[in-house]
């Protein structure tokens, strides 16, 4: 008999990409393991019930979604994206008294998104066994690699380091939350460095995977280089521009007119960015900013690409596994984020070092991906076989599942009680 798991999931939805096709993607497909209930917002139910008209569950799966909200009068002070992380903390206090008056029955409760590791869970309360993750975590960002962004985005990562610092060494909530939790899996290496988690409560699986591709590789002359993320100082795009924009000028005017960085976003850094192309003297034929677009256009553009460039300082870098899913090579830092997704095999790393000194070093890696065809060939096979090994859907389902099996063992404890 399949266990019953109750899932909380703040953001799902099956048209989407980002956390709301994360959460849709895993619960879909732990659904051929388990009986999933899952919670999710109401804003997310129309989404879902148009893919089941389209797509009926197969027979014998079962898979219940329903739908919570905060109260309206309890949430009068939000609008828009502000005071969105004090909702999202209140919605997962507030499910969890859903959850009772609802009383669902079920063997396990998993916390699934939004999750990061300076905000507690509250599914402790329900007194059942909880999986608690992917749980984020993103070191600090070097004070040389964020100053470029000015002053005010060195002053706000520095405020958020030192909450999140307060939230590590005080909260009491967050102390239940980790003490309580049967198991606490973490996006990368370096969540446990600051959670105080039991050793055997602890496993690593990347959030992020992505379907096979319907797109096949299309045929480019271009050396196409591809970013892809939001315009923040996070993502370290202005290195990727600094970086192209070096290896640019170096080439003979033939070879640069093959070449072409475009980046796919939006954010308060665009028009920074944008002015950053121009100081770096880029033509605009080589360089492109695109807004961001629906899942099958941006299929075209990582099946015409022959790097994707992503220099970011975050602890997770969701696309990376949709560029392998294309057999793209990647170019990012040697950090627990993007760099633990990758390998020597299938990407380029570069270490942190200074920034002037980040920028050579990928510039001298663009330069190497540029004239060394084999080489890039060979990194791109490899990016495809890291994909199927590592990030389908399938085998992040199965990882999961994995983890509720041996969460629901009894502790020795318990077993002789």
């Amino acid at each position: 008999m399949k266990p019953t798991i109750l899932i909380t999931a703040y953001a799902v939805n099956p048209y989407k990409g980002s956390e709301d096709g994360i959460g849709w993607n895993i619960i879909k497909h732990l659904a051929e393991h388990n009986d999933i209930t899952a919670i999710t917002r109401r804003n997310n139910r129309p989404h879902i019930e148009r893919y089941f008209e389209k797509n009926p569950l197969p027979a014998g799966q079962h898979l219940y979604f329903e739908y919570f909200d905060l109260p309206k009068w309890l949430c009068f002070w939000k609008k828009g994206s502000r005071g969105a992380l004090l909702y999202h903390y209140l919605w997962h206090l507030g499910v969890v008294f859903f959850i009772l008056n609802k009383k669902f029955h079920f063997d396990l409760a998993h916390h699934l998104n939004f999750n990061s590791d300076w905000t507690p869970s509250f599914l402790w309360m329900l007194g059942k066994p909880y999986v608690w993750g992917p749980v984020g975590h993103h070191h600090k960002i070097p004070r040389s690699y964020i100053l470029p962004a000015g002053k005010k985005a060195w002053l706000m990562d520095q405020l958020m380091w030192w909450t999140k610092c307060y939230f590590w060494k005080i909260s009491p909530l967050l102390k239940i939350s980790t003490r309580t939790a049967s198991k606490i899996i973490g996006l990368n290496s370096s969540v446990f460095e600051v959670m105080s988690v039991a050793p055997e409560k602890q496993c690593i699986i990347a959030a992020a995977a992505n379907e096979i591709p319907k797109v096949k590789p299309i045929a480019n002359k271009k050396f196409q280089v591809l970013s892809i993320g939001r315009f923040v100082p996070l993502k370290g795009f202005d290195l990727t521009i600094r970086a192209f924009a070096r290896c640019f000028h170096q080439q003979m005017p033939d070879v640069q007119e093959t070449m072409q960085l475009t980046l796919i976003g939006k954010g308060p850094e665009k028009e920074r960015l944008v002015e950053l192309s121009r100081t770096c003297e880029l033509p605009e034929q080589a360089i492109r900013f695109v807004d961001w677009m629906n899942r099958d256009e941006l299929s075209r553009f990582f099946a015409a690409s022959k790097v994707f460039f992503f220099p970011s300082h975050e602890g997770a870098g969701m696309v990376v596994p949709e560029a392998l899913s294309f057999g793209v090579p990647v170019l990012c830092f040697d950090n627990y984020g993007p760099g633990e997704f990758v390998d020597e095999n299938c990407a380029v790393k570069v270490p942190y070092t200074t920034y002037d000194q980040s920028v050579e070093d990928f510039s001298t890696a663009l330069d190497e991906l540029l004239h060394h065809e084999r080489y890039r060939s060979q990194l791109a096979e490899n990016a495809l076989a890291r994909f199927h090994q590592k990030y389908t859907w399938e085998k992040k389902a199965l990882q999961i599942h994995s983890v509720y099996e041996e969460a629901l063992v009894p502790s020795p404890a318990f077993a002789t009680a």
